[in-house]
């Protein structure tokens, strides 16, 4: 399937459940839209699903991991190995993420799309295109071919949750290296210098966060990536798990599923996902902002406002599960309280 038969297959949100559920708000013994983005949330929900009181009670979520050969130019602090490990503390449910998926009520996938080395791990799906991508500095990540089959891989997993039952995705994401993956192809998208786009990641010194954008500048100019060519542009700079989660905002849409952006790295994938393929944005949502100097300018870039902002950046889908929480509230607000009729109130108006 190419991305104008996926396209073909996408349907636009209900506009009259759109319309239907902004009245149900506007009848909430409430000032008219005092709930900010969270009528929003609920009406683009209602919208998806085809539903008056949208349904949100089974929520996975999915972390694409992968390691990056980029690694090898000293961009982390880390060494590839720590992809290895984290993708296993997912898998055994020891993780970060796993304490705030426990609260939000979801269930925890770990993918492995290119982690370098074979995770004999109970829980990881096994997804592999390869061992890594290779040195972005040096030559393209990966060929086009895998760039494609990682994005397939991620509509994948999508279809394998819509047929589980799942009604809300969560995105995530594991991999050493991927800071500076998602700087370059984010630098490229956006037309912006890498400067602008780079942060420290997992903790660079100032003299390191200088090295890290040179060798995305270098990257940048030895792939030479056609920004208008969205595959040539994530094949050349970018990673498994960046392709992967791009592949999960396109299958959200395509599956009526709302897929929920963590941080950086993810709302880059929703960047490439959107470019490749604009009637997914409908379906896209997003959580916090992340602390990465980027964080705001990548939301802005795919039209989408923040619900949190605590200075986040910790990635593997944390800041999505806690805006997922914020979701329950929303419906929580939409469908318990009382009506104007109910209490006798004169309902507020326009004026």
């Amino acid at each position: 399937m190419n991305f104008d038969e996926i396209r073909n297959n996408i349907q636009p949100v209900d506009m009259e459940y759109c319309r239907l559920a902004q009245e149900k708000w506007d009848n909430i013994a409430k000032p008219l839209r005092s709930l900010g983005e969270l009528e929003k949330i609920i009406v683009r929900l209602a919208g998806i699903q085809k539903k008056l009181i949208p349904v949100i009670d089974k929520k996975a979520v999915v972390i694409f991991c992968s390691d990056n050969g980029v690694v090898a130019e000293g961009v982390s602090q880390c060494g590839s190995e720590v992809t290895a490990s984290v993708a296993e503390s997912f898998a055994k449910g020891t993780a970060t993420v796993n304490a705030f998926a426990k609260k939000c009520g979801a269930d925890v996938f770990p993918v492995d799309v290119g982690i370098a080395k074979d995770m004999n791990c109970k829980g990881i799906i096994d997804r592999k295109i390869a061992y890594g991508t290779q040195n972005i500095a040096s030559g393209r990540a990966m060929s086009e071919k895998q760039c494609i089959k990682a994005i397939m891989t991620g509509i994948e997993i999508v279809n394998d949750l819509h047929g589980q039952g799942y009604n809300m995705i969560m995105t995530g994401e594991m991999g050493i290296g991927n800071t500076t993956t998602s700087s370059a192809v984010i630098s490229v998208l956006e037309n912006v210098p890498p400067e602008s786009v780079t942060g420290k990641g997992a903790g660079l010194s100032d003299n390191a966060l200088i090295h890290k954008t040179d060798v995305i500048r270098q990257a940048i100019e030895v792939n030479k990536p056609d920004r208008n060519n969205i595959t040539d542009v994530m094949s050349k700079l970018g990673g498994f798990d960046i392709c992967a989660m791009a592949g999960c905002f396109i299958g959200g849409a395509l599956y009526r599923i709302p897929v929920i952006i963590d941080g950086f790295i993810s709302a880059v994938a929703a960047d490439c996902a959107i470019k490749a393929v604009p009637e997914c944005s409908d379906y896209i949502f997003a959580s916090h902002c992340s602390a990465e100097p980027a964080g705001k300018s990548v939301l802005d870039a795919v039209g989408k406002i923040s619900l949190i902002n605590c200075g986040m950046r910790l990635g593997e889908g944390t800041g999505a599960v806690i805006g997922a929480e914020l979701f329950d509230y929303a419906l929580a607000a939409y469908s318990e309280p009382a009506d104007f009729s109910d209490i006798s109130v004169e309902k507020y108006q326009f004026l």
